[in-house]
């Protein structure tokens, strides 16, 4: 060897080298298949995902209308279990109940179960839909991007393309589609950042921290934007786009811009996270509070699914999750937000330090953040963070709706968000094992 070239040494040193990390990879991935493989715990949560979704279509125990935000988290599940008749059914009602201006409302009741009560929602009604009621919570904007994302999961999972051609009143889905779509950019788009608003809310959460309950916008609301509805527009545009190419030479540009947006007006690249909120007319918060220093594991779990993140800002992002658990006490990733708006913040004693949307521990879109970890080739880190929501499962004989620094399950004991978004997770482990194993 002596007698060779350095240049063939170098290169057969490299080739070793090679052949040895590919030889520990090999090894690796072989080790997380066996794991997944023998872990009966999940074949245990997808069978009582199953049974759950099976049951209804409302959001849980604890609630009686069907929301959208809701439903197209666990379509996919409920396709395995419905007919798809049903599916379709639910969908045509909130377009049955679609405003004159393109809006989607949040959820749907039978008419005969609304009774009058001081203070409750202020139904939505539509000759169209004679035996429902609807109702929306206006401070969001993730209804109308919710309803096409379930249409599209609806249309991929059941093979019925032709329901985006059928009518109801004079306009095909697709048209109807197109109309909440235009509905946003007509009352929720904001010209100087050419982005989406909203009132201001805990990350993904429909809460605003100036009244009590805090659903409805007012004039004491305090418009801003984020990134989790705007990032939930992106993927809506995306599924319309493929579910109507023909109509995608309008719409393209119009993604290409709120994506260029968001990364450019949300993005912290000093901090590598996305920021809160941009304030249209100001902060409700007290201004020596740092709203900054605040990580949205929801957003950003959201963004990623949309596709503005890089592989290395995924790791990273999830490295921060991560240590906000830790630091926080959490038990999982699903944790809303760390560190937590401080008490007193939000006006509806619900949303204190670690409570519902303010730090409570969702696996409703924890589950979402490892369904991309997955998507995103972290398919040993996805299992990581998996396991302890799937414990949980198993502990509280339940699917529910968030848990507390502790761990302790609050909310709606059948979630069916949570049952949808950990079925999904699942699935989509254990079908890149097994890409990766042929």
């Amino acid at each position: 060897m002596k007698n060779l070239p350095i240049s063939l040494l170098i290169g057969a040193v490299v080739f070793l080298i090679a052949c040895r990390s590919g030889d520990k990879s090999r090894s690796q991935d072989n080790a997380l298949r066996e794991k997944i493989a023998s872990d009966t715990s999940l074949n245990v949560v997808k069978e009582r995902a199953l049974k759950v979704v099976s049951t209804g279509f409302n959001a849980g125990d604890g609630y009686r209308e069907v929301w959208i935000r809701d439903y197209n988290t666990f379509i996919n599940l409920a396709a395995q279990v419905h007919p798809s008749d049903t599916l379709r059914d639910n969908l045509i009602i909130f377009f049955q109940l679609q405003g004159s201006d393109g809006n989607i409302v949040d959820g749907f009741v039978p008419k005969s179960t609304v009774k009058p009560t001081k203070g409750g929602y202020d139904y939505i009604y539509n000759d169209l839909a004679p035996h429902y009621a609807g109702h929306k919570n206006t401070v969001e904007t993730d209804q109308e991007t919710s309803l096409i994302q379930a249409v599209y999961k609806y249309a991929k999972a059941t093979n019925d393309t032709a329901f985006l051609h059928s009518k109801v009143g004079q306009f095909s889905m697709i048209d109807r589609m197109e109309q909440a779509l235009s509905f946003l950019m007509k009352e929720r788009y904001n010209e100087k950042y050419g982005l989406l608003w909203g009132a201001t809310t805990a990350d993904w959460g429909d809460v605003q921290p100036e009244h009590d309950w805090g659903v409805y916008l007012t004039n004491d609301s305090h418009l801003a934007i984020d990134i989790y509805d705007n990032a939930m527009f992106l993927i809506a545009l995306d599924n319309f786009m493929q579910m109507a190419p023909e109509r995608a030479k309008k719409w393209k540009p119009i993604h290409a811009q709120i994506a260029s947006n968001a990364m450019k007006y949300l993005w912290d690249e000093k901090n590598q996270k996305f920021i809160p909120h941009i304030y249209l007319k100001g902060s409700p918060f007290d201004n020596t509070f740092d709203e900054n220093a605040i990580f949205y594991h929801g957003g950003t779990a959201i963004a990623i699914e949309a596709g503005l993140l890089s592989k290395e800002q995924i790791k990273s992002s999830l490295n921060k999750m991560i240590a906000n658990v830790k630091a926080s006490g959490a038990a999982t990733i699903g944790l809303t937000v760390y560190p937590t708006y401080p008490e007193g913040s939000f006006k509806n004693k619900g949303m204190y330090p670690y409570g519902y949307q303010n730090g409570g521990d969702w696996t409703w879109f924890g589950g979402r953040m490892i369904q991309q970890l997955v998507i995103n080739g972290f398919e040993e880190e996805a299992y990581e963070q998996l396991k302890p929501m799937v414990g949980r499962v198993l502990k509280n004989n339940g699917f529910f709706e968030w848990y507390t620094r502790d761990n302790k399950p609050e909310g709606s004991g059948t979630f069916r968000g949570e049952a949808g978004v950990l079925y999904d997770a699942i699935i989509l482990l254990e079908e890149r094992i097994k890409e990766q194993k042929m």
